[in-house]
């Protein structure tokens, strides 16, 4: 269950689908489909003025198994570059939400350490700086350690769906008939066609993860790889030398077809440590972090038509501080001080610097964490 939800002795005894309709679970599912902007939205304005009556229809057919996934609404995303994303109606996504809490219970013990993707207190950051530190203990003990940067080609688009499900089979037990049936569904109501899932399906984001902890699984176990680092299907592993890199890629190029059918795209690369890695939106050194060549330019782009919307009144000086803070939320976890202040030093109404978290620094949340070890340990 979801860690905000404390588990009782009645929820243990319950069947992995019997906790998908536990009123509590669902409860919490649907709070997860009001974040930000989403509670504003026409159907979630709709949904909310009936929720208690609406959640326990759905409850209802959850329960009686007469639940069916509805039909997706169709869209575009441009960034990073343009993708067709199909997203479920706010019921389904309250269900998949319910699915997303007991898959996590299931397979949290069974993912690696260093898979960092839609995983809870884990995301981009902390793998970029578990990517650092290896990276440093690789430059200390080798004369010439390699660099064996991996991405999958069209991920989510390639996604073998029978494969798939032989896959969840290995960990939840034939006699959980009730929860394969509703993972099975959710997964064929796909509209990617015959492979593939949809970007815009919460439960999207486990099966992935599913589907290349067995890439996890082969290159630790198998390989015996330790600096070993993925986030979804950008995978990042650091070698003694340029012969290992090779032998490597080779073994991991063939396991991901064979088993997978999967294939590598060209940005499937080896090379050499000291040139730093280009990964998860910064280029990665041992001694620091930048932001990407793209992202830079993208702010650029970004800051200048904000300024037009400024000095025409279309947007206040407040509201173009908000626009730009997640890019320096990014920006302020590498060494991009003096980028930042060059970026925006003709906009005087943009503050860079937070005075809780300068460039370079960790976040205040994980500096949070660490006073509240260090008092703990104090104690």
């Amino acid at each position: 269950m979801n860690k905000d939800i404390k588990p009782n002795r009645k929820e243990a005894l319950m069947s992995l689908y019997e906790r998908i309709y536990d009123i509590r679970n669902l409860e919490e599912s649907y709070k997860r489909t009001q974040s930000a902007e989403r509670k504003y939205r026409k159907e979630a304005i709709y949904f909310a003025m009936s929720k208690e009556r609406k959640l326990r229809c759905l409850q209802k057919e959850l329960e009686d198994r007469t639940y069916r996934p509805g039909s997706y609404i169709e869209f575009y995303v441009f960034e990073p570059k343009k993708r067709l994303v199909h997203a479920p109606h706010i019921r389904d996504k309250i269900v998949q939400f319910s699915i997303h809490t007991v898959i996590q219970g299931i397979y949290r013990s069974v993912f690696i350490k260093d898979s960092y993707a839609c995983l809870e207190e884990k995301g981009t950051h902390e793998a970029v700086h578990r990517i650092q530190h290896y990276m440093r203990l690789a430059q200390w003990k080798y004369e010439e350690p390699y660099i064996v940067k991996i991405d999958v080609r069209k991920f989510f688009y390639s996604i073998n769906r029978d494969i798939l499900k032989t896959i969840y089979r290995k960990k939840i037990p034939e006699s959980e008939q009730d929860f394969l049936r509703i993972l099975d569904m959710i997964v064929d109501s796909s509209p990617e066609g015959e492979r593939g899932l949809p970007l815009g399906n919460v439960t999207s984001q486990d099966f992935a993860n599913i589907y290349l902890n067995e890439v996890d699984q082969f290159c630790k176990r198998y390989l015996g790889l330790k600096w070993y680092v993925r986030y979804m299907d950008d995978i990042c592993i650091i070698v003694k030398d340029r012969e290992t890199a090779r032998d490597v890629l080779a073994k991991i190029r063939t396991y991901v077809k064979d088993h997978l059918d999967l294939e590598l795209n060209e940005k499937t690369h080896i090379y050499p440590l000291a040139q730093g890695i280009n990964t998860l939106g910064f280029r990665i050194h041992t001694t620091h972090l930048e932001v990407r060549n793209s992202s830079k330019a993208d702010m650029k782009r970004r800051i200048k038509k904000i300024d037009e919307k400024v000095q025409s009144g279309r947007l206040t000086k407040k509201q173009a501080q908000q626009a730009v803070n997640a890019w320096l939320g990014h920006a302020r976890h590498s060494n991009s001080y003096n980028l930042a202040k060059k970026i925006f030093e003709k906009y005087d109404y943009i503050q860079i610097e937070d005075k809780n978290w300068k460039f370079g620094d960790i976040s205040p949340k994980k500096r949070k964490e660490m006073e509240s070890r260090g008092k703990r340990n104090h104690t």
